[in-house]
């Protein structure tokens, strides 16, 4: 009996708290939160790619313009995604600019792109730049989800004559401060 009004408890704190954010819908502030996902990554050597899983930390702000959010953001992702024998990628970090629509009070759909650096165990590491999409959705007070697809590229990896281009699809839990 204990169970279930524990998670009737649970689901009332959720559904009301979702009724308060979706009344809300203000998108202005800071926001940190984790992220998981799966890496794809080709380069123009055959042979030489590898996927994997793709994972880390997210921080930023946003402003809310109305209809409109603007941001910009910082995230880092651990990885081992092995190339080929003894070229693993470790790390790759981002410096995002975001723009987006809000579908609904809590939802926001948008496109995204900036800087990035690729960290590899035996190449030394390399900036690009990136461009994607995204969708995210106030589940909580504070509390948001949502997804982000992305297209990176580094041209001539550390002077290496390589050219590396990787896809991401990461799902992403943040609170909002």
């Amino acid at each position: 009996m204990t169970g279930k009004v524990l998670l009737a408890s649970v689901i009332a704190t959720f559904t009301a708290g979702a009724a308060m954010a979706q009344s809300s819908g203000n998108w202005t502030g800071f926001y940190g939160g984790l992220q998981l996902g799966y890496a794809d990554i080709d380069t123009n050597v055959s042979g030489v790619d590898g996927s994997g899983t793709i994972g880390g930390i997210v921080l930023g702000y946003d402003y809310d313009l109305g209809d409109w959010v603007v941001g910009g953001g910082f995230d880092y992702d651990w990885s081992d995604i092995e190339l080929t024998p003894g070229v693993d990628v470790e790390d790759v970090w981002r410096l995002k600019a975001r723009a987006g629509y809000k579908v609904s009070p809590q939802g926001l759909l948008y496109g995204i792109g900036g800087y990035a650096e690729a960290g590899t165990n035996s190449l030394g590491s390399d900036d690009g730049w990136f461009i994607g999409a995204g969708y995210e959705q106030i589940v909580a007070p504070n509390v948001s989800i949502g997804g982000e697809l992305l297209y990176h590229e580094f041209d001539n990896f550390n002077s290496s004559g390589i050219d590396v281009d990787a896809t991401t699809l990461q799902f992403r839990a943040t609170y909002r401060f």
